[in-house]
């Protein structure tokens, strides 16, 4: 990341991203291509996230956790991303979606007994979506029975990130279909517990060291005090938890920019034609310039979303913008950036190849470009975002 991106960040702030960062060069970067084309995500780097203290983030101390900010997790996220956006996703999903639901929904119980785990060995995952159930992410068909002393819950989720290496799901299933939406409940889900299963692992375009993974619920037994919050307010937990999710997605597009960027650059200075670098052609000047300037807009969307999170201030607009530039910034800026490097861009010898593929994930998942321009104009429509500074 270049010097000056850094100057809003404070000295702990700073220090903690360039350590996410070495981090991840050091560590996944020996591993990213061959996790890629063995679509597997390398064990032992997993624990080393945990050792690291980036699985427990926002976690209490209490609980293990670093107490950290949200803004910390969207650092390193974006960090991450720079060197491989599968480890960055391992890491997002874990944190600003799972231990976030928990620390805003759990009972102290809860906390104390799935928290502690999060934070030191266990994987968590988001397990919302389904076949008929995407960006209309409450038409689902997944219910769940109550049995008197335990719930049991039957359909498939599909989708779902972290689903291999994951030992507990905050699971959405509708426990009154009949009242729509208002019968939407999360649960706390062991991959331990009977009737639960990870079916057909998806190959994908990109991320795709990622587990993306299927469900299977087959009369899957929960418990009854593995409700997460109350019964019928799944859909408030859902979308409270999205609107945190998406500047984490944003994160993960401005860290896979940054790095086509950085790529782009450095290889414009290196390669000559017609007895010249590359980089000494107003045209490609002009084109680094332009993802220059799209990469930088993203940042300060998106590191503006995680400040208003993290004071407690209205973010839902804000987010949606950073969720929407930042996607949309990586899919042009590793477009660009194939474009630079020529022929080789094409080629796997080069990572721009593997960021391009990786990048159009960021337009679809927690939210699609069209849901978050759906998002921003009822914002607007109705007087809650403002056009003019108030």
């Amino acid at each position: 990341m270049p010097e000056q991106a850094l100057t809003d960040l404070s000295e702990e702030e700073r220090f903690f991203f360039d350590t996410v960062r070495r981090f991840a060069l050091e560590r996944v970067g020996p591993h990213v291509r061959e996790m890629d084309e063995e679509g597997q995500f390398r064990p032992g780097l997993i624990q080393e996230f945990f050792e690291l203290g980036l699985m427990g983030i926002e976690v209490a101390e209490e609980f293990g956790g670093q107490e950290g900010s949200f803004f910390m997790a969207v650092l390193a996220v974006e960090a991450l991303s720079t060197v491989d956006p599968s480890a960055a996703l391992v890491v997002d999903v874990h944190n600003t979606l799972v231990t976030n639901a928990l620390s805003h929904w759990a009972s102290d119980e809860q906390k104390r007994r799935y928290l502690t785990k999060l934070a030191s060995d266990m994987v968590g995952a988001y397990a919302l979506s389904e076949a008929g159930a995407g960006s209309d992410a409450f038409a689902m068909s997944t219910v769940a029975h109550d049995r008197g002393d335990h719930y049991e819950i039957t359909g498939r989720k599909l989708w779902i990130s972290n689903a291999k290496e994951a030992g507990l799901f905050v699971l959405f299933a509708n426990l009154k279909p009949e009242a729509g939406y208002r019968g939407i409940t999360a649960f706390l889900v062991e991959s331990e517990f009977p009737g639960f299963s990870v079916g057909k692992k998806e190959d994908k375009l990109g991320i795709r060291a990622s587990s993306t993974c299927e469900l299977v619920l087959d009369g899957c037994r929960v418990p009854k005090e593995n409700l997460l919050g109350e019964e019928g307010k799944g859909y408030k937990i859902a979308i409270e938890t999205l609107n945190e999710g998406r500047i984490g997605i944003g994160a993960q597009a401005l860290g896979i920019a940054e790095a086509a960027l950085d790529h782009a650059l450095r290889y414009a200075k290196e390669r000559k034609q017609f007895g010249q670098a590359i980089s000494e052609f107003q045209g490609l000047q002009f084109q680094l310039a332009q993802m220059a300037a799209d990469v930088e807009a993203a940042r300060l969307l998106v590191y503006n979303a995680a400040r208003l999170k993290g004071a407690g201030k209205p973010f839902l607009t804000e987010a949606a913008i950073a969720k929407l530039t930042a996607s949309e910034t990586a899919v042009r800026v590793t477009a660009k950036a194939v474009d630079v490097f020529g022929g080789v861009g094409f080629t796997k010898e080069y990572p721009v190849e593997k960021l391009y593929r990786d990048a159009k994930i960021c337009t679809i998942y927690e939210g699609t470009s069209n849901m978050q321009l759906q998002t921003i104009a009822k914002q607007l429509i109705s007087g809650k975002s403002k056009v003019l500074p108030a």
